[in-house]
């Protein structure tokens, strides 16, 4: 087909960026109702399995970044699946929710190599539910900004091995760390997921701590490879200090203002890198 031929190097260039961001941004926000209804609407079928195989096919347009959506969509749902206790859907209905999920990524980033059957039987309990595009990222909350701009500027820690000014952050990230009160900081957190769960905000909450270990284990651009400390111990505690301080820029509203100001302390130590937070 002409399409196939057509190669996608990156997201920004798919012909269907607005559906996948659609679905991308709405993963994180459904409701129990919804997940009950997803479930419903999914049958397997051989024209779905055959559609599947072909949006799933090696030279499928961004077919790594699909499968790596496949795998935040699992973490993103792995308290649901476990039947956690703050849970009150049956792990069974979400698994089969989570089909329609997947599908539905699947058929929207091979809709350049799909026919209109396929593409409509991936979609459709999706498209059923979901009729119009929600948004084109997630809900972070009245601090959307701040939990962006921490976001965007824990890449700059993985130049530490070559920036002087990245390493004087990142030392004075794990002084924090190690000069804190452990056990006042772990009820805090608690405090900010209890929030996070009362609000809906726990699958966000979810995705912001992967987005900040990715951007935090990102490869420095210069000489490729982990800046890793000579205790990989360090390195490990700083990046929950700031997927923590991310979380808990996402609950800001929800928050005591003692827990709130007790968790962002190390926003301060960040401000330096935040003007430069490109690459």
């Amino acid at each position: 087909m002409i399409l196939r031929a057509r190669r996608i190097d990156r997201l920004e260039e798919h012909p269907n960026l607005r559906g996948i961001l659609g679905i991308l941004a709405q993963l994180v926000h459904t409701t129990d109702s919804e997940l009950v209804s997803l479930a419903a609407m999914w049958r397997n079928s051989g024209q779905l399995a055959s559609a599947r195989d072909k949006a799933l096919a090696p030279d499928s347009p961004l077919i790594v970044e699909v499968l790596a959506a496949f795998d935040a969509l699992s973490a993103i749902y792995a308290d649901d699946l476990a039947g956690a206790e703050f849970v009150t859907l049956d792990p069974a209905i979400t698994s089969t929710a989570l089909r329609a999920m997947r599908d539905a990524l699947a058929g929207a980033y091979a809709k350049p190599i799909l026919n209109r059957s396929e593409y409509t039987a991936l979609l459709r309990p999706w498209r059923t539910v979901y009729p119009r595009v929600r948004s084109h990222e997630p809900d972070l909350g009245p601090a959307a900004a701040d939990v962006k701009r921490v976001l965007a500027t824990l890449p700059r820690l993985a130049r530490r091995c070559h920036d002087p000014a990245s390493l004087e952050v990142f030392d004075g990230l794990l002084a924090t760390v190690l000069t804190r009160d452990d056990e006042a900081h772990q009820v805090a957190m608690e405090r900010a997921f209890d929030s996070a769960v009362l609000t809906g905000r726990r699958r966000v909450w979810t995705l912001v701590r992967r987005s900040a270990a990715e951007g935090f284990w990102r490869l420095c651009p210069a000489c490729r490879r982990l800046a890793t400390a000579p205790d990989s111990l360090s390195d490990e505690r700083v990046m929950e200090l700031c997927a923590d301080l991310a979380c808990a820029l996402l609950v800001e509203d929800l928050l005591d203002p003692q827990v709130f100001a007790q968790l962002t302390t190390p926003l301060r130590a960040l401000i330096p890198l935040q003007g430069a937070s490109g690459g």
